[in-house]
């Protein structure tokens, strides 16, 4: 295996460095370049091929059961552990199917009027902010992103990731939005009746990190 590595990435790094780093002679290396591959070699890279061919066609969900009995019907005979053993010296690791989007269940504590009214209009920075969170899919699950946006700009000002959906997610994003512009004389912070957003906890800090009423 560690033969193969060097042969795999001899065109981005010298030989020699990867031998030294790995702790072989660059002359067993070579003289296991020569060396006819076995049976059992060239029946391995037969098998990574309708590995990878089933792997992508299963947008990478696929475990290896499942994938063995793809690699089975292609007519390709060989052990379920052999499988598993070439997906992982592959890096072929399946990833979650994705599930249905996360509902919000959360209570909601206050409900504040429409203040904002949709006028997205600023006439100066610090005087509308628009807060939202959405949802993010990812090999690990689903992944909140919360961030605030200056209307007079359309920039963010402030944004935070978690992986639980909370008060504290649209907190951070709002501290962050506060640290980096500084506190405002007058502004308006917008968001949707959203759990997170309208938690006892959150809608607090809204008040104490504004100048007019959150919204």
């Amino acid at each position: 295996m560690t033969f193969a590595f060097v042969a795999k990435h001899r065109p981005i790094w010298p030989v020699s460095w990867m031998c030294e780093v790995l702790g072989v002679s660059r002359s067993g290396f070579h003289a296991w370049l020569k060396r006819p591959i076995s049976d059992r070699a060239a029946h391995d890279a037969k098998l990574v091929i309708a590995i990878d061919k089933s792997f992508r066609a299963s947008d990478r969900t696929y475990g290896a059961r499942r994938v063995w009995r793809d690699v089975l019907e292609d007519g390709l005979s060989c052990g379920l552990h052999r499988i598993e053993r070439l997906m992982r010296q592959n890096a072929m690791r399946a990833r979650p199917k994705r599930r249905g989007k996360p509902k919000d269940d959360g209570e909601r504590s206050v409900v504040a009027d429409n203040i904002l009214a949709r006028d997205f209009e600023a006439d100066r920075p610090n005087q509308k902010w628009l807060a939202d969170f959405t949802y993010i899919w990812t090999a690990e699950g689903w992944l909140y992103v919360a961030v605030v946006l200056d209307l007079f700009s359309r920039r963010v000002v402030g944004w935070s990731m978690k992986a639980d959906r909370d008060a504290s997610l649209v907190m951070d994003a709002l501290m962050m939005a506060v640290w980096r512009r500084g506190k405002a004389d007058a502004l308006l912070h917008h968001s949707d009746q959203g759990s997170p957003n309208t938690a006892a906890s959150s809608s607090s800090v809204c008040c104490s990190t504004t100048a007019s009423p959150a919204q």
